[in-house]
């Protein structure tokens, strides 16, 4: 894949231009200053469609779905660079309008909007984000008429709802999401990082510290589950072996049979779980300097975005929101939940 054979296009009418190339068409909706995360949705594209395929990739700051007080003004553009971005990683074309090309009239009057998912979570804190969300990803996938379109799961609520509006509104078009990508310290990767001093960073870290130790708590709990796989029957005879050895005063040997007995009674992956260890870790978060000032954190159906109770079993999304200095930045882990074996 070599710079020639990409296109850079500004208007609705070149990129109607466009010839189809044999296979599919795939399109990677971004707003720019592109970033190894974006890389790899062009990448899964490329590897989607195949050499006979087509990637395009959108670049456009979309307005619409900025909140007052929000970073629309000071969003990094960086046009030349993403190009050079998007060519590397096997686009070849990037459609990068102007709001006057994708808005001619001004904001449009008529817009899409996300219903009850869209006012939870994001949504409760950004306003009508996602309508306009759901109007630019809408129109541009009018112009732009792919296949399939790829969106990163690092914004898991936002993939949901257009999920949802494909859905509900037949686009004809299959949406795939592509797993969040992360830098070597474990924070997400996101445009906006390059907003953090050093100390902010290490601030943010907590983030992914904080699902990465419910990921690993329920880890443990599964383990323990494991070694207690005897079921229920067995329950009577782990107290009293627990009795036994503290009697003779084998105290970790008893604490450890305690914990295979409380194991035993009680549901394996509770959401409880994963919620208290996600805690912890942002309630210590907020004593570092600078703090991190928690928006949400909350265990959600993939579905619906709605809170999971303490029986739920299957998929779950644990998602967090919070602002380190100015910055305000998001991320998620998708948990799995079952019934004891």
């Amino acid at each position: 894949m070599n710079a020639p054979r990409t296109r850079l296009v500004h208007t609705a009418a070149e990129l109607r231009g466009l010839p189809r190339r044999p296979g599919e068409r795939a399109v990677v909706m971004t707003m720019g200053a592109l970033h190894e995360g974006h890389a790899t949705l062009v990448r899964a594209a490329r590897d989607r469609v195949g050499p006979d395929g087509q990637v395009v990739v959108t670049v456009f700051v979309n307005p619409l779905q900025f909140g007052a007080g929000e970073d629309l003004d000071r969003y990094p553009r960086t046009l030349e660079a993403d190009l050079a971005l998007a060519v590397e990683a096997g686009a070849d074309a990037v459609f990068a309008p102007s709001a006057d090309e994708v808005y001619p009239g001004g904001a449009p009057q008529v817009r899409i909007t996300a219903g009850p998912m869209g006012g939870l979570l994001e949504g409760a804190s950004r306003p009508g984000h996602f309508d306009g969300v759901l109007t630019v990803v809408g129109k541009l996938l009018h112009l732009t008429r792919p296949d399939v379109a790829l969106f990163g799961q690092k914004d898991a609520q936002q993939l949901a709802v257009i999920e949802r509006m494909v859905a509900d509104l037949d686009f004809g078009v299959r949406i795939v999401g592509v797993p969040t990508v992360r830098e070597e310290d474990g924070l997400a990767l996101s445009s906006r990082n390059r907003y953090l001093s050093a100390a902010e960073r290490r601030t943010a870290l907590a983030l992914s510290r904080a699902l990465f130790a419910a990921r690993d708590r329920l880890a443990a709990e599964e383990a323990l589950r494991d070694r207690a796989s005897y079921g229920a029957r067995t329950a009577r005879r782990v107290h009293d072996r627990s009795a036994a050895l503290a009697a003779l005063g084998e105290d970790r040997a008893a604490a450890d049979a305690h914990a295979l007995a409380h194991a035993v009674a009680t549901p394996l992956w509770g959401p409880s779980v994963a919620r208290a260890a996600a805690r912890t870790v942002l309630r210590e978060a907020a004593r570092l300097e600078p703090p991190l000032v928690l928006d949400y954190v909350a265990l959600v159906d993939p579905a619906d975005f709605t809170e999971v109770p303490e029986t739920y079993e299957g998929e779950a999304v644990l998602a967090v929101a919070a602002k380190v200095g100015t910055t305000r930045l998001i991320d998620n882990i998708r948990l799995t939940f079952g019934a004891p074996r």
